[in-house]
């Protein structure tokens, strides 16, 4: 009998590159702020290009700071998910892709975050994916927080653009607990809760979300985990502590 290919590694990291002082020792020595987080992570979410645009070689300042093997995920800008609600966002994507490409190898995803409000309509939805896939063959993932996403009939049009739908935490939506949409990137994104941004996760449901993630985990495909509980700086313990749990079920990365 064969042996099963090990499962592949799960990439673990934050919002940001923030280190609580308390954390200091969880990371080794670097130049900057970013360069000693990627002694501990491998991957990390930008999340301040959803307010503010970034220049191109502000993307290749960060991407020359870290190792070969680490990758960004970058949030669009919020005028294309929440002001312009997906609609004639070609001039915005070309710039905002423009600026990303300064990353280079080292853009693992792009991000689209959409407002609770917005409803899933194919139409539209198709006709940006469209537009989207038209500029870029980059791994996208998308969180959508109204119920009308998490339908058979999205799932499928995400799939058919190869767009991953994020799982999260809190939940928005039964379905919104587990990876939908492309099977690849899997990718979670836990917020904090009860207290969005604030609260700790207690190592109970670290043990939980591990065990989902080793549960769900596409065969040779690769998983992000990113905390997004940044506001009291529980982000980065977190993040940490369910590496050594992953480690334990050989799936860390």
């Amino acid at each position: 009998m064969s042996r099963q290919p090990p499962a592949p590694p799960v990439q673990v990291g934050c919002a940001g590159w923030s280190i609580p002082t308390r954390d200091a020792a969880l990371f080794g020595a670097g130049n900057s702020l970013l360069a000693r987080y990627a002694t501990r992570f491998s991957v990390v979410e930008i999340n301040s290009s959803f307010y503010r645009a970034h220049q191109r070689r502000t993307y290749e300042r960060w991407a020359a700071t870290v190792p070969a093997h680490f990758r960004f995920s970058v949030k669009m800008p919020r005028a294309v998910s929440h002001e312009a609600g997906l609609v004639g966002a070609g001039p915005l994507l070309d710039r905002f892709l423009g600026e990303v490409a300064g990353l280079g190898p080292h853009l693992g995803a792009l991000l689209l975050q959409l407002p609770p409000s917005l409803t899933f309509d194919a139409r539209r939805v198709s006709a940006f994916l469209r537009a989207l896939r038209r500029r870029t063959r980059a791994p996208v993932v998308c969180e959508p927080r109204h119920a009308s996403w998490f339908d058979p009939r999205a799932d499928a049009l995400l799939q058919r653009h190869g767009v991953a739908r994020a799982a999260v935490d809190p939940v928005v939506h039964p379905q919104s607990a587990v990876p939908g949409g492309a099977p690849t990137p899997a990718y979670w994104r836990w917020h904090g809760s009860p207290r969005m941004y604030y609260s700790d996760y207690p190592d109970a449901a670290l043990a939980s979300l591990a065990a989902a993630v080793q549960r769900h985990l596409p065969a040779h495909a690769p998983a992000w985990v990113i905390f997004d509980n940044t506001a009291q700086g529980f982000a980065v313990p977190n993040a940490a502590r369910l590496q050594v749990l992953l480690a334990g079920m050989g799936s860390a990365g």
